[in-house]
């Protein structure tokens, strides 16, 4: 009936558009991923900001969404907190076919938003 996450607030929340501190990364580096999160309410109120990724494709058949972080944050009527995240390549590990705790390099999918429904989309590559 509602969504993964999905809770009841005094107040509403706007999501501007995730940024990525690159799209396109190598090896162990850490990727930056943000969002704007706006209380476009007349009540002050806390939201739970959620991070979800997405392998596109995979040698073993993954989550459509996995959720890797979220933040509690509280926020004003009218005001905007951004939120970051960091993403490291041991965010993205999974037991593959051999039953080895890895990642595999390719096209990711960062997810950003108060649920799992309701989520702003950027893409990236990650190589080795």
């Amino acid at each position: 009936m509602y969504p993964f996450g999905y809770g009841l607030s005094y107040s509403s929340f706007n999501y501007g558009d995730v940024k990525l501190s690159s799209t396109s990364l190598k090896g162990n580096q850490t990727l930056k991923a943000s969002v704007t999160v706006t209380n476009s309410g007349r009540y002050d109120g806390q939201e739970v900001v959620q991070l979800y990724i997405r392998d596109v494709v995979g040698s073993v058949t993954r989550p459509v969404k996995e959720l890797k972080g979220f933040q509690k944050i509280m926020v004003k009527a009218g005001e905007s907190k951004t939120v970051t995240f960091n993403i490291t390549p041991e965010d993205l590990k999974f037991y593959n076919s051999n039953l080895k705790y890895d990642w595999e390099p390719g096209e990711f999918e960062v997810m950003i938003g108060g649920n799992s429904r309701d989520v702003k989309v950027q893409k990236l590559n990650w190589t080795r």
